[in-house]
């Protein structure tokens, strides 16, 4: 189960990232790569609630973004760690199916597959920031 949601969460990733960067549809973006990556039901609808739900609740995740790491606007964010940390913020503040340690987790292991070197010490960092919101 731990294998199939950790590969859920990076389409998930991989649908935000091209939405961000390129600016195409979500739902387009989202069934081209649930057709290549053949997962169980059950993980292709959380894949698409996850992706809808984040583009959704953009604007108040980037503020969550743009508070804890205020060193960078978030659109200088490098775009795999800004759509990472939307990501986890989403399941962090708003989802509540995973703990938060989980979360961050998983957001640090994407960032360390995805990301640059920095990547996994940033994430982490806000994300831990990011915790303190919330008694999970």
């Amino acid at each position: 189960m731990t294998g199939m949601r950790r590969k859920a969460r990076a389409i998930a990733l991989q649908a935000l990232y091209e939405v961000d960067s390129a600016g195409h549809g979500v739902a387009e973006v989202t069934e081209r790569l649930l057709a290549e990556a053949e997962m169980p039901e059950e993980n292709d609808a959380f894949v698409r609630e996850t992706v809808s739900q984040v583009v959704r609740n953009r604007e108040d995740i980037d503020g969550t973004i743009q508070k804890f790491a205020t060193a960078w606007p978030v659109a200088q964010i490098p775009v795999i760690d800004r759509n990472i940390l939307r990501l986890a913020i989403f399941e962090i503040l708003f989802d509540n199916r995973v703990s938060v340690k989980i979360a961050i987790n998983e957001a640090v292991e994407l960032a360390k597959k995805f990301g640059s070197d920095n990547s996994p010490k940033f994430v982490n960092g806000v994300l831990g920031s990011v915790s303190a919101l919330t008694d999970r």
